[in-house]
């Protein structure tokens, strides 16, 4: 087991990895929309700017790890209001492209630091 960090994308506010290795799988923890400096500002703006700072740290994280997001087998997308899933499902797909990995999506009752959106993904390396 090894465990992936990197500067590019916030450090874990809590007792866990960014990422963790397993042989040739990757287990990322949620990323919520927080700044790689751990700035909470895209956190007062709305679902899409997060949603893009979402897999951005998502991105940074695969990236630390040898991977990118053609690598994704699963996600699973945590969304506040349900409402948001169109608008949250086009952002996903312009990240993801051609590339369609399995995915959940939830509707939970809060998100760390009230975030709209977190997004976490299993990866093959």
């Amino acid at each position: 087991m090894e465990f992936v960090s990197t500067n590019s994308a916030p450090a874990a506010i809590g007792p866990y990895s960014q990422a963790v290795k397993v042989g040739d799988m990757l287990f990322t923890s949620g990323q919520i929309a927080l700044t790689p400096d751990g700035g909470e500002e895209v956190l007062a703006k709305g679902v899409e700017e997060q949603t893009k700072q979402v897999l951005t740290n998502l991105k940074a994280v695969l990236e630390a790890a040898g991977a990118s997001l053609n690598n994704v087998v699963k996600t699973t997308i945590f969304l506040a209001d349900m409402q948001d899933f169109a608008q949250v499902n086009a952002i996903y797909e312009a990240f993801f492209g051609d590339h369609k990995p399995a995915r959940s999506t939830v509707a939970v009752k809060t998100l760390p630091k009230n975030a709209l959106v977190e997004i976490d993904a299993i990866a093959k390396l």
